[in-house]
């Protein structure tokens, strides 16, 4: 089983926030299931807020999870990758 890690899109029609999942890579994100909610990012306040916590990111890293474009730039710039 192949791991990513994934931003989901949640709230209403012009107020996005989005839910740093990981998910399996053959699972579409509309189904709504994945393995693990690691952390939040709200591009909305300024700065744009951005929490994971950390322990799950080690352990799902470990397991081989690879993250997104938008996520490996996001845990960059909060210089957590």
């Amino acid at each position: 089983m192949s791991v990513k890690l994934k931003l989901k899109r949640m709230g209403k029609k012009h107020q996005p926030f989005y839910r740093l999942i990981a998910i399996d890579s053959r699972r579409a994100l509309s189904s709504g299931e994945y393995l693990d909610n690691l952390g939040f990012y709200n591009p909305l306040v300024k700065p744009a807020e951005f929490k994971v916590d950390a322990e799950k990111l080690k352990k799902w890293r470990g397991a081989g999870a690879k993250p997104s474009e938008r996520v490996a730039k996001l845990l960059k710039q909060a210089n957590i990758a």
